[in-house]
């Protein structure tokens, strides 16, 4: 049995290898990538800290202002037409329709007429079922008030396929068929049986109140009840020229001096429309304005009040701050200085130098052209510097010295990281911001990033937008 308290001198003792190879450093690509990282991490932190942070703007599209918008009361050459006679109404012309001179708009007798002793012909039992299939297909229940008007106008247009299938003809203003009193229309005009007291408004001595929307009341004069001589029945409309009335305040009345036209929005269904401008001064001493339109009349027939914009802002283009607005100044070079070389075969000029034994020689420089006006080009002044000279192309003997400066007015531009002055033109303005134009060279597009207030940075710091 051995004895286990003796070494055993047939193992091999363990290597020991010098303290200076135990933590021998592994070079592999995934410390290669982190480090490379972490350089960057570093990198961007520290010019981070070090850039100026600044309040940057985008640019938006648009008008200077929004335009103003209004309450607008309609005015109408209306004529309110009332019976004669006293009895049951029976409507032949149909509501918002026009109707000739000498037309039947209604008849009063003694009984209501009966639908059923009206013998209609095919077609008009055709039409009148196609009419009731498109108000069903176009029937919304939250305007459950149109079923009403609706229900009159079915009945109008009954009574008038009556009328046409009648026998004889209609002339005067009220005359007689069978036990009917007939009233027909005085003048060609659109029909409209509802009345609200504006029919015979006059705009001299008219007040704010006038324009009160939230008091206007409404009447429709559709009725099955028996009538009394003098009842209004309905109004016709007997013009296509119609105006709108808007209030007017002091500082609209500067805005809109000097105009005797003004287009005009009508929120409704965005129509616009070009209309004759009156300012008046209302009994109550504030101003108004008075719209005159000759066309377009029966879009609104049914309204009273209409909702409209006075399209006056009609300047757009980029909109950008007042603040952002920086001028530069620039050198001038005759245009006809300006040549193409390089290898980019961008515009340039040749500009005279000389080499170390002091002849002469010639340097192309390409450099950015910010302007071209009046027979010069803008050029930055960090490619030239005033006293140098350029040639137009190679005649050595037409020499221009640079030193005279113009300034061009701009904004800095923040979308590579750093301020780069960028030109525009100025359309339109006022105490906070301005339009300026689209497409200019080397300008500004809309969404890009300008600085907010440029007394802020300098030409080509690095900042971070804020």
């Amino acid at each position: 049995m051995a004895d286990k308290s003796k070494p055993d001198h047939n193992k091999t003792a363990p290597e020991i290898l010098p303290s200076k190879f135990r933590h021998r450093f592994s070079l592999n690509i995934g410390t290669i990538i982190f480090g490379a990282v972490l350089i960057y991490l570093i990198i961007s932190l520290v010019l981070y800290l070090t850039a100026n942070h600044v309040i940057s703007y985008q640019v938006t599209s648009g008008p200077l202002a929004q335009n103003q918008t209004y309450n607008a009361l309609i005015l109408r050459s209306e004529t309110v037409i009332k019976s004669e006679t006293g009895g049951y109404i029976s409507y032949y012309a149909r509501e918002n329709n026009k109707v000739r001179k000498t037309g039947a708009i209604f008849g009063i007798g003694q009984e209501p007429q009966s639908i059923e002793q009206s013998a209609l012909s095919d077609d008009a039992l055709s039409g009148l079922r196609l009419q009731m299939e498109n108000f069903s297909g176009s029937f919304d229940a939250s305007d459950f008030y149109e079923t009403y008007n609706y229900r009159y106008r079915l009945e109008g247009d009954i009574m008038s396929a009556f009328m046409a299938a009648s026998p004889g003809s209609l002339s005067g203003t009220a005359v007689s068929v069978g036990d009917q009193t007939i009233t027909t229309a005085p003048s060609d005009g659109v029909v409209v049986y509802a009345t609200d007291g504006y029919e015979d408004f006059d705009t001299e001595g008219m007040t704010a109140s006038d324009l009160d929307r939230k008091s206007y009341t409404k009447t429709d004069l559709k009725t099955r009840e028996a009538v009394k001589p003098g009842t209004p029945i309905c109004k016709l409309v007997t013009s296509e020229e119609w105006s709108v009335v808007i209030p007017l305040s002091s500082r609209q009345i500067v805005q809109l001096d000097g105009r005797t036209n003004v287009r005009v929005k009508f929120l409704k269904d965005n129509t616009t429309q070009i209309g004759k401008l009156t300012i008046l001064t209302g009994g109550d001493g504030a101003y108004y304005g008075r719209i005159d339109f000759v066309n377009g009349m029966i879009r609104y027939i049914n309204d009273r009040f209409v909702g409209i914009e006075l399209v006056t802002n009609t300047q757009t283009g980029l909109k950008i701050p007042i603040s952002s607005i920086v001028s530069k100044s620039f050198y001038i070079v005759p245009e006809d200085y300006a040549t193409v070389g390089g290898d980019s075969n961008r515009a340039g000029f040749l500009k005279l130098t000389k080499d170390d034994e002091g002849n002469e020689k010639t340097t192309f420089v390409d450099t950015t052209l910010y302007e071209h006006k009046n027979g010069y080009y803008y050029i930055d002044n960090t490619d030239f510097h005033a006293g140098d000279v350029v040639l137009k192309g190679s005649a050595a003997s037409d020499r221009f010295e640079i030193g005279e400066t113009a300034s061009l007015e701009g904004v800095y531009s923040l979308n590579k990281g750093y301020a780069v002055f960028r030109k525009i033109v100025i359309i339109d303005k006022n105490e906070d911001y301005c339009i300026v134009e689209k497409g200019t060279s080397f300008g500004i597009a809309q969404f890009d990033y300008i600085v907010l207030n440029s007394s802020e940075v300098a030409e080509e710091e690095i900042t971070v937008k804020g």
